[in-house]
This record gives C-alpha cells, structure tokens and sequence, in this order.
C-alpha cells in the first residue's frame, strides 16, 4: 500500500497540474474538462463493467474460476473513481486503466504479486489441480466400525 507520503504528493502534484492548466485556459474550460471527464469516466466504468461482469458469467458458466474477470473488474472500478476525481493527473491514470490491453498486463503483474503474496505455487500454462490420482487405479477397502 503506497505510504501517505506519496499519496500526499500525488494530491499536491494533482493540484499545481489542475491549477496551472485552469490559468492558461480558463476557469470555465477547465470545469468544462473536469465535467466531461467525469461523465465519459462513468458511462465507461459502466459499459466495462458490464461486458466484465458477462465474461465472468460465462466464466462460471464453463466451470472456470472468474480470477481474471475479478482483477479487471476491480482495475475498472479504480479507473472509474480516478475519472470522476477532478483533476487532469487522475483522468490520465483513469483513462490509461480503461484501455483493455494496459489492463490487462497490469492484471497480470497484480495477479502475481497476489500470487507471490499468498504462497501459491506457479504450475506450467495449461496445467490445472484436479483431485483425480495420477492413475485409474480402483483399490477396494472396507470400513469397520467398532
């Protein structure tokens, strides 16, 4: 989790970005951008969400755990609030987040990290736990109850 230090400059780099351009091109330019932003930010983060929200349906419907469709999802939701935040540092992040194919490396080095994280072993592409023996191999047993 970033440190309040760098979220502190981020809101002051934010502020002196957002006032700087607002005194070249004017107040009500400015808020005109703000206002747009935050609009195409939230009809996106609902277009995505809902295309992501069928692509984890159809997940689940092919007996697949929907990890991926979790991740993007969340990434969708983050970009979204960063589109609606005023400012111009904060649409550019937002807007860069509802690009697919940046999503999706990023998902993908977040997927890791969370991997990395939690322990879990890497296996080979391809490769799934099942709970089946390694061999079809029937051992009949008896159980006796004293």
């Amino acid at each position: 989790m970033p440190s309040k230090f760098f979220i502190l400059i981020l809101i002051v780099i934010e502020l002196i970005l957002t006032f700087q351009v607002g005194m070249r091109i004017g107040l009500l330019a400015m808020l005109g951008i703000i206002i747009v932003t935050a609009m195409i930010g939230a009809r996106l983060a609902r277009a995505q969400g809902a295309y992501n929200m069928q692509r984890a349906q159809a997940a689940m419907n092919e007996g697949r755990m929907p990890h991926e469709e979790v991740l993007d999802g969340m990434l969708i939701i983050i970009a979204g609030v960063l589109l609606i935040i005023p400012g111009l540092l904060t649409d550019a992040l937002g807007g860069a987040l509802m690009i697919p194919a940046l999503r999706s490396g990023l998902r993908k080095q977040l997927g890791a990290s969370i991997k990395a994280k939690a322990g879990f072993p890497d296996k080979p592409a391809g490769e799934h736990h099942t709970n089946k023996p390694d061999d079809d191999t029937i051992i009949e047993a008896e159980i006796i109850e004293d």
